[in-house]
């Protein structure tokens, strides 16, 4: 597992969180770093704020992800297992200043996997797992 995000934000985690070495907020910025520091062409990343997906879902990615750039949830970019190999069509669009990860599918072999969207929910607060 990596974790990638912004050093000066500590969060008091037990694990460690690689700095994404870039002062935009932005999850293309943390898909290249993570992508970067990983030991497999294929990795299936996850975003934070969805603590409801499962290890199903993950596989499914990783498994969809074989023979293409990206897979991704219809409600994409994230979740999604993307291979190194994208690096530098990412590199490419943060430099243009393009940030918006859905804009670098459109150049990528994108598959879309359908999954439960109860699963893919946005969690920011403990109110919102009461939902």
């Amino acid at each position: 597992m990596i974790a990638v995000g912004k050093a000066d934000d500590a969060l008091p985690l037990p694990f460690a969180v690689h700095d994404d070495g870039n002062a935009e907020r932005a999850a293309i910025v943390g898909l290249v770093a993570g992508l970067r520091l990983a030991s497999t062409e294929l990795c299936v990343v996850v975003p934070t704020d969805m603590p409801l997906i499962t290890a199903e879902l993950l596989h499914s990615l990783a498994e969809a992800g074989e023979g293409v750039d990206a897979a991704v949830v219809q409600t994409g970019p994230l979740p999604g297992a993307y291979r190194r190999s994208t690096l530098p069509v990412l590199e490419r669009q943060i430099a243009a200043g393009e940030l918006a990860l859905r804009r670098a599918l459109e150049e990528l072999d994108t598959r879309v996997l359908e999954a439960d969207a109860e699963k893919l929910r946005n969690v920011n607060t403990p109110a919102d797992l009461a939902l």
